[in-house]
């Protein structure tokens, strides 16, 4: 087992990562930025050492202030945590040069799926379904004319490179297929610095279906059952559901399959999540996650997995030690993302939050690093908390979702608490009876 684990993070998943360590008897050490510096991921570390200035370039995508302070300190293993340097194959092969352990796939398979195309083209030869599209890149306005005239319209336009909706246009005709096509170029070279795009099929009223894999260096392979994360606001995740309101045991099963057939074919290891749009009996496979996800916490809450001590175990080189058989799925469980976002307009609202209480009680779980007197800086993203609870049921889940968001309190900056509790009100939502779309028709009526 490792001796130190540096975590190249900050905020929530930074104290996520630290508590899975303590629990392993693993020393950690944070890094922070200088607007972090009394950030709980610091104050609760082993040892702590300042990276750079606010701004994330300078400080948690800097490679080499990171490199250094595991050298300093010692460490001999680092965890990426999610977002930031966690799907960077190059920061992964740097890690691995120094000799220390990187805490996730390997560089190649991150490469991989980084790139949409080549990992569509991955699946496909390992027989998971794709939404009917281009064999590959789009390079010029012909071929994109003539794909979508294949498949039919509406398609979508997308980045290779992409991710969070950048880089991704839908063109409803023949006559809009021009401007989307340049546009989601335009975006993809702006965002990304890469311009080639791909299409697909546009479905009209599908659900956003994830499954959690875990695989180690042994050659087994399970998964922990699917996430709902259909509930997105401008290709952004909101709340997340385990299991799927939408979903049979028997679907799942066959999806799991499949899933950990092709995984286990192409040699992963650690953990990852395969991304597939559902509509009409059908999975669709649209990309992969190598990494850590920020909704991990609702399939640990349905499966009694720690999913963080699970990946330590693997990078260190230990098997799984259970079989898919052994892995059981138990009530359902719900994840509020809370945002320091004002919950009418969306705009951040940075600042110093006052008080804080935290809802507490039976299958009650609070992931956020916020506590009173904290200032939410203004440089990173705007999530501040996780809510997610655990119930026999999913009406009983929305009953204890319901309680607990009454009793969630951040005073000071202004949070999208109202959103969810408007959201777990509507008849809809109650019934489980939504798609990706739903969600922007909801916030826009309101």
């Amino acid at each position: 087992m490792f001796q130190k684990i540096l975590i190249a993070n900050r905020g929530e998943i930074a104290l996520r990562i630290q508590r899975a360590c303590r629990e392993l008897g693993i020393p950690t050490v944070a890094v922070h930025s200088t607007a972090d510096a009394d950030a709980m991921h610091v104050r609760l570390a082993d040892e702590s050492v300042c990276i750079g200035p606010p701004s994330p370039r300078e400080s948690y995508l800097n490679i080499p202030a990171i490199m250094s302070a595991a050298t300093i300190t010692g460490a001999d293993a680092i965890h990426p945590g999610y977002g930031f340097l966690s799907e960077n194959a190059g920061f992964a092969e740097t890690v691995e040069a120094h000799g220390l352990t990187f805490i996730g796939p390997s560089p190649a398979h991150i490469r991989m799926m980084g790139d949409k195309i080549a990992a569509k083209t991955a699946m496909m030869s390992l027989g998971v379904p794709l939404v009917p599209g281009s064999d590959g890149e789009v390079s010029d306005l012909d071929e994109a004319a003539r794909v979508a005239a294949e498949i039919g319209y509406p398609v979508l336009i997308k980045a290779a490179a992409g991710g969070g909706g950048r880089g991704m246009k839908v063109a409803a005709n023949a006559e809009s297929l021009e401007e989307a096509w340049r546009v989601a170029r335009a975006e993809s070279r702006a965002a990304f610095g890469n311009d080639a795009v791909y299409i697909e099929k546009y479905l009209d009223k599908p659900r956003h279906i994830e499954l959690q894999i875990m695989a180690d260096n042994h050659g087994n392979v399970v998964h922990f059952g699917e996430r709902d994360c259909s509930l997105q606001r401008r290709h952004q995740k909101l709340l997340e559901e385990a299991g799927s309101p939408a979903i049979t045991a028997e679907a799942r099963d066959a999806l799991g399959k499949t899933a950990t057939d092709a995984l286990s074919k192409l040699g992963y290891r650690n953990a990852g999540t395969l991304e597939f749009l559902y509509q009409d009996g059908a999975f669709c496979f649209i990309e992969m996650n190598t990494r850590l996800q920020v909704e991990h916490p609702v399939t640990e809450m349905v499966c009694g997995v720690d999913l963080v001590r699970e990946q330590i175990r693997i990078a260190a080189g230990q098997e799984l030690g259970y079989t898919q058989k052994d892995v059981t799925f138990s009530g359902h469980a719900i994840e509020c993302r809370i945002t320091a976002e004002d919950s009418e307009t969306f705009i951040p609202t940075p600042g110093q939050v006052t008080a804080y209480h935290a809802p507490g009680g039976l299958g009650v779980r609070i992931d956020s690093a916020l506590y009173a007197g904290y200032k939410v800086p203004p440089y990173y993203d705007s999530m501040v908390a996780k809510l997610i609870v655990h119930a026999k049921t999913r009406p009983e889940a929305i009953a204890r979702l319901r309680r607990a968001l009454s009793e969630f309190a951040i005073i000071g900056i202004k949070t999208t608490i109202p959103l969810h509790q408007r959201i777990i009100e509507d008849p809809a939502f109650q019934a489980g009876d939504y798609t990706i779309h739903w969600l922007e028709k909801f916030v826009a009526s309101k």
